[in-house]
């Protein structure tokens, strides 16, 4: 079976897993699962799905490619590339890619149309904003379904990466005026130019489209660019909608090799907003300090990742920490705020060894339209996880695991694909059972960084020294957690966590509504989003350009209360 588990060293593999399967198997007060053959859900197939989209969005979509919204109308320019969906290997349209003239094009208009949207009064941009947001919700289940074949999420996570994106964006509807002070001296005003858009896969409403929202809502022209992994078609979709709406947006396909410069460094933009690994990061970083004054001093926010820790130190409430642990599966943790790493203190591993193990024992994962009868009333399937993006990245997730046990890590758990839902012969390249290492040796590529899959590893620790350094070895990330019944000990270890936001016996996530958002260290540079930041961010304040905001800049560093 295909990414089922790495099998060196075998004298020293702990396959618990196994031995709990047996366990079960020996207990009568555990009901035995029956034998179902699964098809996939009826009205969900791609090509009824694509069919909806051609419906839905004639101007954006053909029915062999998607169209690129550019030079401000839909246009059947850029290759399209070929691709599949992580579901089960089928082939998909895939993103059309233009080259650099067009995307240079594509700046210049989105300049030329920020010039005109910068002076529509803000209750005319509210007015169509609002509307963009109805008709997407209209669109919802639509929007949701092309999640779950682009990007492998279940339907439940689907649903609710748009409903986060729409809720946000309504609530900042509503406190706009008071976000750019309309009614002082002094109110705030659009960028000098638009902001162009650099996002990752994982998140196309919750993150893509809701910033984007809101930078539009402020003033601001928007250009963006697909994430070239998926999400194209939800993004398709969901930027016609906004087009029909009368908002100033443009959408492109294209290899960042070729491309990004133009999106990054253009005279003109106002701003960069990239999500991203911190390789592409630290090269977009560089791109606009290379570049003129203005574009090296252009506002930008950069969220470049890092590996969250989850400490555990002096604790007791395991069934609280399981549940959290449980969550934290979602989405197979192809999420930037994931906890990978746990450190826990040496004489408490026991009890946390037998928590996380049940939590890893009762995860739910497959494929996200697999469903036991042909009854269209039949509900999606409750999952904990699909799909990893790709099977390259099933493959080298599976490859990080077996390099680690040849450096000496102990094989903790080894999940096995004969345990998830899937349709019968189905392609299963892009799935990935759960697996963990302990003690990984920190010569590991990932002893520094965040896998994105579902891939653990533990430390364990007998100092608060220790600790500190072992959940701060990734050198600054998003969020990090304590679980621990010492309230005095939280307080005092939490400043010297490089974390922007730390959990005390909870985690801590990006967050929606008012909830700022950031990252200490390497994981951020830049201005920090969420709440009124994300609307400081995309507008001048009266310092203009010199304004300082809160963020993580070459000169200074400046947090707001989280």
């Amino acid at each position: 079976m295909p990414h089922s588990g790495p099998h060196a060293h075998p004298s020293r593999q702990v396959v618990v897993r196994r031995w709990l399967a047996c366990k079960a198997a020996r207990s009568p007060s555990l009901p035995q699962e029956r034998t179902v053959t699964l098809q996939l859900k009826s009205g969900t197939s791609w090509s009824e799905t694509y069919a909806r989209c051609v419906q839905a969005a004639p101007e954006a979509f053909a029915p062999d490619r998607l169209l690129n919204l550019v030079r401000g109308d839909w246009h059947a320019v850029g290759t399209p590339g070929f691709h599949t969906t992580p579901l089960d290997g089928t082939p998909i349209p895939g993103p059309p890619r233009v080259g650099v003239e067009e995307a240079a094009a594509a700046v210049d208009f989105a300049v030329t149309a920020h010039a005109a949207w910068s002076r529509v009064p803000l209750d005319e941009r509210s007015a169509r904003v609002r509307a963009a947001v109805d008709d997407l919700a209209a669109h919802r289940e639509l929007l949701a379904l092309l999640l779950v074949w682009e990007i492998g999420k279940p339907w439940r996570l689907a649903c609710a990466d748009v409903d986060r994106a729409l809720d946000g964006v309504r609530w900042y509807l509503d406190n706009i005026e008071r976000q750019l002070g309309v009614h002082t001296a002094h109110p705030r005003q659009p960028l000098p130019g638009p902001v162009s858009n650099i996002a990752s896969w994982n998140y196309p409403m919750s993150v893509q489209v809701h910033a984007e929202l809101v930078q539009l809502l402020a003033g601001n022209a928007v250009l963006a660019k697909t994430p070239s992994q998926g999400g194209f078609h939800c993004l398709t979709l969901a930027h016609a909608l906004m087009h029909r709406a009368g908002l100033p947006v443009s959408l492109l396909s294209g290899m960042g090799s070729e491309i990004a410069d133009a999106l990054i460094s253009s005279p003109g933009l106002g701003a960069l907003a990239f999500v991203g690994g911190r390789a592409n990061g630290r090269r977009a970083a560089t791109s606009l300090a290379d570049s003129s004054y203005a574009e090296a001093n252009r506002r930008h926010f950069l969220e470049q990742e890092g590996l969250n820790t989850w400490g555990v130190w002096d604790f007791s409430d395991w069934p609280t920490l399981a549940a959290h642990l449980r969550k934290g599966f979602e989405y197979a943790k192809q999420r930037c705020t994931a906890y990978p790493r746990y450190v826990v203190q040496r004489r408490l591993f026991p009890a946390f060894l037998e928590t996380y193990l049940s939590v890893l024992d009762n995860l739910r994962f497959g494929h996200p339209l697999a469903v036991a009868d042909a009854d269209p009333r039949t509900p999606y399937p409750e999952l904990d996880f699909g799909p990893v993006i790709h099977a390259a990245k099933a493959t080298e997730l599976t490859r990080h695991f077996q390099q680690a046990v040849a450096a000496r890590a102990v094989p903790l758990y080894q999940g096995d694909l004969d345990d998830g839902l899937f349709l019968p012969d189905q392609d299963t390249a892009a799935y990935l059972a759960p697996a963990c290492v302990l003690e990984p040796p920190s010569s590991w590529a990932l002893h520094h960084s965040e896998p994105f899959g579902p891939l653990d590893s533990i430390v364990l620790v007998d100092t608060e020294a220790e600790l500190l350094a072992a959940m701060n070895a990734g050198n600054g990330s998003l969020v990090a957690s304590i679980a621990t019944d010492d309230q005095a000990f939280a307080e005092r270890v939490a400043p010297d966590l490089l974390a922007f936001k730390i959990g005390v016996n909870k985690p801590r996530s990006r967050g929606d509504r008012e909830e700022v958002f950031g990252g200490l260290g390497a994981s951020w540079k830049g201005a920090f989003v969420g709440g009124d930041l994300l609307v400081q961010a995309v507008s001048y304040g009266p310092e203009g350009a010199e304004e300082k905001l809160y963020g993580n800049f070459p000169g200074y560093s400046l947090y707001p209360p989280r």
